[in-house]
């Protein structure tokens, strides 16, 4: 084969290096790690790497004007290596931890993939004069004690998961370093029917603990509209085994609702100290420009094209 004839095949991937990430556990929770191996093979001709880095990747809802659309996000990344040659068909394995933020959002629950929720470990290979190489692996990220424990009062009230997703933008008043929020969704427990349709849960983690915030949406009268009300509440993660946690969600869920006649006019129920979430307008756009390729969003339908073949749409209850 002509040597012109195959820089052009190798600049189209063809007979170029491979990539394959192998995660030594893909279960892990916010604030821990994955580990792993990046497994290279060299291809038919000798290839410069300009550097080698894995991400955490995900799907955000992202609102722009009257619309909302999905993009799928890069959020957290990490280099594995710098530049360095590699020889055809040679063999290389190099190992990476990668540290999972604190407040990357939750995929698992009680073994199950909370519907909505997608994650993934993108592995980027780099090739000099040639199309870049990339791995999808699917990743699960289960709660931490604080979070298990909220999530099992609202079970134990009766509350029904109905979706989860994650929004673009930032909570006003919370200290935040992803450019989204989680919002975990559930049906309204009886006892709760007659006053609210729905309460949105949000956790935003720290090392220290957690901001736990609930939109409650009202249930509107034949005279009235229905609106939301916000509370906020902030648990440290040593409260997680020292609390009756059904009596305080309880009595969270009482409190902010109790905030209906109360109403600012920006429709706020925020007295002491609470507020309301900001949507994923020009405050989420700012953020997400800050923080560059982490951050910004994926190019490429590949990846699009990988969380709806391999990882699927993973549906099921948490009950």
């Amino acid at each position: 084969m002509p040597m012109v004839f195959k820089k052009m095949l190798s600049a189209f991937g063809v007979g170029g290096p491979s990539v394959d990430t192998v995660l030594t556990n893909p279960n892990t929770r916010p604030g821990l790690s994955l580990d792993g191996h990046v497994n290279l093979i060299g291809g038919d001709a000798p290839a410069t790497i300009e550097h080698i880095a894995v991400g955490l990747v995900t799907r955000v809802e992202i609102e722009g004007g009257d619309s909302e659309y999905a993009g799928i996000m890069e959020f957290h990344r990490m280099p594995v290596s710098g530049p360095f040659e590699l020889a055809p068909k040679q063999q290389m394995s190099i190992p990476f931890q990668l540290p999972v933020p604190w407040e990357t959002p939750v995929t698992d629950v009680y073994g199950q993939r909370l519907h909505g929720m997608t994650m993934g470990l993108r592995t980027e290979l780099a090739v000099a004069r040639a199309v870049d190489k990339s791995d999808l692996d699917q990743v699960a990220v289960h709660p931490l004690p604080i979070h298990e424990r909220i999530l099992d009062a609202f079970q134990a009230l009766g509350f029904r998961f109905k979706h989860a997703d994650l929004e673009r933008g930032h909570i006003h008043g919370v200290q935040q370093t992803l450019p989204f929020y989680q919002e975990i969704e559930f049906f309204a427990a009886p006892q709760y029917a007659r006053v609210i349709n729905e309460v949105e849960l949000t956790f935003v983690t720290s090392q220290r603990g957690v901001d736990v915030i609930l939109e409650c949406d009202k249930r509107g009268g034949f005279l009235s509209a229905g609106h939301d009300v916000f509370g906020r509440y902030a648990v440290p993660h040593t409260d997680a085994d020292r609390a009756d946690w059904v009596q305080v969600v309880d009595g969270w869920l009482r409190e902010t609702t109790s905030r209906y006649g109360n109403l600012r006019a920006d429709g706020f129920g925020a007295p002491h100290g609470h507020h309301g979430r900001h949507g994923s307008g020009m405050g989420g756009m700012v953020a997400g420009a800050a923080l560059g390729v982490a951050g910004g969003l994926v190019a490429g339908e590949l990846i699009e094209d990988a969380f709806e073949g391999d990882f699927g749409d993973f549906g099921g209850d948490f009950e």
